[in-house]
């Protein structure tokens, strides 16, 4: 019998070669936005497709490529596996209820920490990006770390959809709660569109793209499926480190025009203390509810995981004339990952 690895299509090995490698070609694509950012500055600007009429299409790259990565996601979902659950619900409902106390309890220490810094706005403008941050939905991403652990791969499935189903109500809601620790200037951007941009963002953005997904793995036979899960997954990858490009040249790009270290370090240390407490929070949290090790890694990852190129991406939308708020969104990105490492090795240890 030939070996598993040797019947496998060069796209499969390719794709299982990309995956082990994610993070180091995330670092690649921090690096090209560093050194390279012409590319990622021009896909940056909304574009017009032209389509026979006057005015033609409008078409904005980062909100494509997050749209594809999340509609993979939801193409990957097995929705039958969703159905254990019902049955052991704790999880579950432990995550979601998490979800939206992470953000009550994590921004306003941050909050506390950036008033007594020397920065003009008291550390308003890093606040808002930690709002967005922490308001996403749990990132499709943590079911691949789930999956190189004995995680609980259907819980993690569970809260990702869940999370995302739900963003529309909840995003809107950890906004506008956690605004009033703003100054008046980003306070007013943020109340101004918690209601509107943000909920059709939710809607149009994140929800849409991951049930369109879950829909066609439903309505496609099984071998179209596989063919089309073949295919779609690598595409996905790499318009996730394209995307990780795109923001990464606006933010790296105003930073190197206008180098100011003191923001750089505060960003890192924001985006190291929220991913420190909301991982730490998860894990305390498994521990109290006495969950199973692969329910409790699953629901430790879904707490310190979220979608940080929804935030950036809604970050650009909200604040186009402040790309130097993408740095703690971009280094959250790398320490999640960092962090999703380490709970995944810990998980793995007999």
């Amino acid at each position: 019998m030939p070996h598993p690895s040797l019947s496998c299509s060069p796209t499969d090995r390719a794709t299982a070669w990309l995956r082990r490698r994610l993070g180091r070609a995330a670092v690649v694509s921090y690096a090209a936005a560093l050194f390279l950012p012409g590319p990622g500055l021009w896909l940056r600007r909304d574009h017009t497709v032209p389509l026979g009429t006057p005015s033609g299409l409008p078409m904005s790259t980062a909100p494509l490529l997050l749209a594809l990565a999340l509609f993979c996601a939801g193409l990957q979902v097995s929705v039958r596996e969703l159905g254990r659950l019902v049955r052991r619900p704790t999880a579950l409902v432990a995550g979601l209820a998490l979800h939206l106390a992470i953000p009550l309890l994590v921004v306003p220490a941050v909050a506390f920490a950036l008033s007594r810094s020397p920065d003009t706005d008291g550390g308003s403008g890093l606040v808002t990006a930690t709002i967005l941050i922490v308001a996403m939905p749990v990132a499709a991403g943590a079911t691949v770390w789930t999956g190189k652990s004995d995680g609980d791969q259907p819980t993690m499935v569970g809260l990702v959809l869940a999370s995302t189903l739900l963003s529309p109500l909840t995003i809107p809601l950890v906004i506008g709660a956690l605004t009033p620790l703003l100054s008046d200037d980003y306070a007013k951007t943020l109340s101004t569109t918690a209601g509107t941009a943000h909920g059709s963002f939710a809607l149009v953005g994140v929800v849409l793209p991951c049930a369109a997904g879950i829909l066609c793995r439903l309505a496609l036979p099984r071998t179209w499926h596989g063919r089309a899960l073949a295919g779609m997954v690598p595409v996905s990858l790499v318009a996730s480190l394209v995307l990780t490009y795109v923001n990464a040249s606006g933010a790296l790009g105003s930073f190197l025009a206008s180098p100011r270290p003191l923001l750089f370090g505060a960003a890192l240390l924001v985006a190291a203390l929220v991913c420190l407490l909301s991982f730490a929070l998860g894990r305390a949290a498994a521990r109290l509810l006495r969950l199973d090790a692969p329910a409790a890694s699953s629901l430790t990852l879904a707490c310190g995981m979220n979608n940080s190129s929804a935030s950036a991406v809604l970050l650009t939308t909200t604040l186009p004339d402040k790309p130097h708020l993408l740095l703690p969104v971009l280094a959250y990105g790398l320490l999640q990952k960092t962090a999703a490492n380490r709970v995944v090795a810990t998980a793995s240890r007999p």
